[in-house]
């Protein structure tokens, strides 16, 4: 089973459209004031991590989240100045799709759909790597790729995890130039460790 529309694409390719690959966001958002430091949570805060200062969080549009289903929440974190995003989107699971916190047959059709989806819809998708974490129990995927989006180059790092009724996915979208800066903020929000928090904590809910 999939578990990914085809909107999740879409918002990939209109997120570095905006970017422009230089001006995160910031056509289509209010400008905001960048937080020190931006703190996200998901999963009741069974996967949660800490941005660095720069970035400012908007939430996803009520059609951008409702194209993912009912009760989808989502948010774009957007760093102007590294010219990176962080794409958040957070939806319910269907009754008999409902994983435990490190359920491997359900990560696996996940990371699959993605794969496939992400495949399907762009024609220089190339998938670099796959690794499998675990954040206090919970089973975590995390997919690397790279893709021409909005007109150039792009890194890609995504994180897939599910637990009950709920699915979480983080992308992380970088120019296709900065290597180092795209594995910095990879690393951050592969190894911060989750402190147990409220759902309501994640800015987008």
């Amino acid at each position: 089973m999939s578990f990914f529309s085809k909107t999740t694409l879409t918002l990939t390719l209109a997120v570095v459209g905006l970017l422009g690959l230089s001006n995160l966001h910031a056509a289509s958002k209010p400008a905001a004031t960048p937080a020190p430091v931006v703190k996200v949570a998901v999963l009741g805060g069974k996967f949660s991590f800490s941005l660095p200062a720069g970035f400012t969080a908007s939430p996803l549009s009520d059609d951008e989240q409702s194209s993912e289903g009912a009760g989808a929440v989502g948010t774009l974190y957007a760093n102007a100045k590294e010219k990176r995003v962080v794409m958040l989107i957070e939806k319910p699971l269907p009754q008999a799709s409902r994983p435990g916190d490190d359920d491997a047959a359900f990560l696996d059709g996940a990371v699959t759909g993605f794969v496939d989806r992400q495949s399907a819809g762009l024609p220089d998708f190339r998938q670099t790597g796959e690794s499998r974490l675990s954040r206090n129990g919970l089973g975590v995927r995390q997919v690397d790729s790279t893709a021409t989006l909005g007109g150039g180059k792009t890194l890609n790092s995504t994180f897939i995890a599910g637990s009950g009724d709920r699915m979480a996915v983080i992308q992380v979208i970088s120019r296709g130039d900065d290597a180092s800066g795209h594995a910095a903020l990879v690393r951050r929000i592969a190894e911060e460790p989750s402190a147990p928090v409220s759902d309501n904590s994640q800015k987008s809910r």
